[in-house]
């Protein structure tokens, strides 16, 4: 139509431009009276109803949309790039995790241990004095409990008794010992003086009767020589007294000797009765329950007034001295040894660290030492990892006035070398 427009005369133009302007204020009309009918009839975009005016326009918008719909489709490298950089940041954080924890060994099978003694009484009574409570804290020798002591006493008063008779016993021992080593040699002189004066005796007698048996029998009587043979067989006699006397003083050391064994005897009475008054006077001491060692009182089940007997259990004394067992797997054990450092966090303290080493490990698995060890010589065996406990003493990390109780759920890790 441009085309032909150009050959027509000027004086057409302007009535053709004219009938062209009018069609098109026509059309344009018609175009905005449909418009309000096409949106009250489907209630959806004027765009999506018109129809383009030029087919050349639709054409390139269907060609941009499958530019747009290629382009979504091929992602490009930007999301790759960052995969590579997250898995090559995964990778070095997992060398790193593995080049510090290449040489530690850990485990959560481990506990809080310590010494725990049960305090009880070696003698029967009423508790007279109860002198701690529950969980304090106590120091070695501080009294706990106190038990009646008037029988001990009793029996100390009766031992210290005996034990002065012992000693006058002994006194008197001694003093006659003293006595015998004077006495003894004397009488043994006595003897012997004694023998020389019968001896005297029976020479006399001895002269007398050969006397009278020598004269005439008119110039003596037959009474004279009676009386001289009487007194011959009287001086006989005494001398073999006198003889038999120095025989018997003559022992002076075996009597000594007697004397000094009687000491011997009162002096271990005096130690005997000294052993007795000790006994007595440690079942005193007895009567008061002190602490063994530097602690805390626990489980306590005795009560003033409560009659208590030898041996029973009054409550259970926990030492300040607090260790680690730890019982590891078996496989775990390969480069373990006594002094690797050790570091240990308790799951009721997160915020407590406490640093300590390998003191040593046991000789033996845990269900080795049990109640009831495995017999694995009968029926079918199913090899199970053993565990063996290992001892961890603490090296620092403990706060003397927050002290751990026993059986707390730590978790150690041990740098082995």
């Amino acid at each position: 139509m441009d085309w032909c427009s150009g050959l027509l005369p000027q004086q057409m133009r302007p009535m053709n431009s004219d009938k062209n302007n009018a069609s098109e204020d026509a059309a344009a009309q018609d175009e905005q009276a449909r418009k309000p009918e096409a949106q009250q009839r489907n209630g959806k975009d004027t765009g999506n109803d018109k129809k383009p005016d030029n087919p050349s326009d639709n054409k390139e918008e269907k060609d941009d949309q499958d530019d747009g719909e290629s382009n979504r489709k091929r992602p490009g490298k930007k999301p790759l790039i960052i995969l590579g950089v997250v898995v090559a940041v995964m990778v070095i954080v997992a060398l790193v995790w593995w080049f510090m924890t290449r040489n530690q060994v850990t485990t959560d099978d481990a506990f809080t241990e310590g010494d725990a003694v049960t305090i009880a009484p070696k003698v029967s009574g009423y508790v007279t004095d109860l002198a701690v409570e529950d969980n304090q804290p106590v120091k070695k020798g501080q009294l706990l409990v106190k038990i009646d002591p008037r029988d001990a006493v009793a029996e100390r008063d009766r031992a210290q008794a005996q034990l002065g008779m012992a000693q006058a016993q002994l006194h008197q021992a001694q003093v006659q010992l003293a006595l015998a080593k004077v006495q003894y040699p004397a009488q043994l002189a006595q003897a012997k003086a004694q023998q020389a004066q019968a001896e005297a005796n029976l020479v006399n007698a001895q002269a007398d009767y050969k006397r009278q048996r020598g004269v005439d029998p008119r110039a003596t009587t037959q009474r004279n020589i009676d009386a001289a043979n009487a007194q011959l067989r009287s001086a006989t006699a005494e001398l073999e007294n006198a003889k038999a006397q120095v025989q018997v003083a003559a022992q002076v050391q075996l009597q000594i000797r007697q004397a000094q064994a009687n000491v011997e005897a009162a002096r271990q009475q005096v130690e005997q009765a000294n052993a007795q008054l000790e006994t007595a006077n440690l079942n005193l001491s007895y009567t008061e329950v002190r602490a063994p060692f530097d602690g805390y009182v626990t489980k306590r089940n005795v009560q003033l007034g409560t009659l208590v007997q030898a041996g029973s259990s009054l409550f259970s004394l926990v030492s300040r001295d607090i260790w680690i067992t730890a019982n590891f797997k078996e496989s775990q054990l390969e480069h373990m040894n006594p002094g690797d450092k050790v570091v240990v966090t308790v799951d009721a303290y997160p915020d407590m660290e406490l640093h300590g080493h390998v003191d040593s490990i046991q000789q033996g698995s845990g269900s080795r030492f049990s109640a009831f060890p495995a017999e694995n010589a009968t029926g079918n065996y199913v090899k199970i990892v053993q565990r063996v406990p290992v001892k961890i003493v603490i090296d620092s990390g403990l706060d003397p006035d927050f002290p751990l109780p026993l059986g707390l759920s730590v978790e150690p890790k041990v740098t082995v070398e």
